[in-house]
């Protein structure tokens, strides 16, 4: 559905977008992440023909988004960091006003605006002045003009920024509903929504992507390792010691929270959890639990986004 390849968008002597790729598959929620500045805006204003690049390609459901801009456009709907909302009109004159700039049939404009304010929840706003919303309810409506063509794709800028724990709690479930019937991307800087609403991530930093894919597949691209949390009935300092030494185990450490608990930084590997758990029977050491982890998205955000501090990059040096 979305095809991005090699993307660069320069101002100036300045690169905001470098060398970027994904894809995004129909029916796919995408999380796009970053820092402040990373590149996620341009990226997306791209996608939506605001501004062009300056190489590489994007295609939207098969048309390129500089060849076939209007093409693009015709099947995209975009909510901005800010909505474009008119305070002074009502939400049905406004939605009304959308739908005929984006080129929906006057028989059915009216068909579209209830359409989109049962699925936002705004039936009763219609009439309401937009300046006298909540915050929570300009969202909605932002959304609704996003969604009044019925794109079949969705590019959402920081859908859920300004708002409070209820009403993100509303939007998140919101993408998760429309996300059945459409693809979406959107950026947000809030590591839980992603987890609980995306497919998929892209991460990016400094105009590049560092993480594309799968949520279940990124931590084994950036070569993170699992954690093996494992529960013993005894306890003694050379265990740790005598874990670490087994083949395919890193860093082990205790678990303060639980009498007998370690932490085993360990390759995700069924036959390796296998061998852990036989060296604990065969030491007697009294084998009580053991369990895998793998890297949370916060782990996996902050390995790819967060550099090392001066002092750190001298040492690997």
């Amino acid at each position: 559905m979305i095809e991005v390849d090699h993307l660069t968008k320069q101002f100036g002597g300045r690169t905001a977008v470098r060398d970027v790729s994904f894809r995004v598959n129909k029916g796919e929620i995408l999380g796009f992440l970053g820092p402040n500045g990373a590149g996620k805006t341009t990226t997306m204003r791209i996608l939506t023909c605001y501004m062009p690049a300056t190489s590489g390609t994007a295609r939207v459901a098969g048309y390129d988004v500089f060849d076939d801009s209007m093409e693009v456009r015709r099947r995209i709907g975009y909510l901005p960091e800010n909505p474009p909302l008119y305070d002074e009109m009502t939400v049905r004159s406004y939605l009304d006003f959308a739908a005929r700039l984006r080129g929906v049939p006057g028989r059915k404009v009216r068909e579209r605006i209830d359409a989109v304010a049962g699925r936002c929840g705004l039936e009763e706003t219609l009439p309401r002045i937009i300046g006298h919303l909540s915050r929570g309810y300009r969202q909605r409506v932002g959304l609704a003009q996003a969604l009044i063509h019925d794109p079949a794709v969705l590019i959402l800028d920081e859908p859920t920024v300004g708002l409070d724990p209820a009403q993100i709690v509303e939007i998140r479930k919101l993408i998760v509903d429309l996300g059945a019937e459409h693809t979406i991307i959107f950026s947000t800087h809030i590591l839980p929504e992603v987890a609980a609403t995306c497919t998929s991530v892209v991460i990016i930093n400094e105009g590049e992507a560092s993480v594309a894919g799968p949520l279940h597949a990124i931590a084994a691209g950036k070569g993170m390792s699992h954690k093996v949390h494992l529960r013993v009935a005894r306890d003694g300092q050379a265990i740790a010691r005598e874990l670490s030494a087994l083949p395919g185990v890193g860093a082990v450490r205790n678990d303060h929270t639980v009498s007998g608990g370690y932490w085993l930084d360990a390759e995700p590997s069924d036959a390796l959890r296998e061998g852990v758990a036989r060296f604990v029977v065969e030491k007697g050491w009294g084998l009580l639990e053991m369990s895998s982890v793998a890297p949370s998205l916060e782990e996996i955000y902050l390995s790819a986004t967060v550099r090392a501090l001066p002092q750190e990059r001298e040492s690997v040096a």
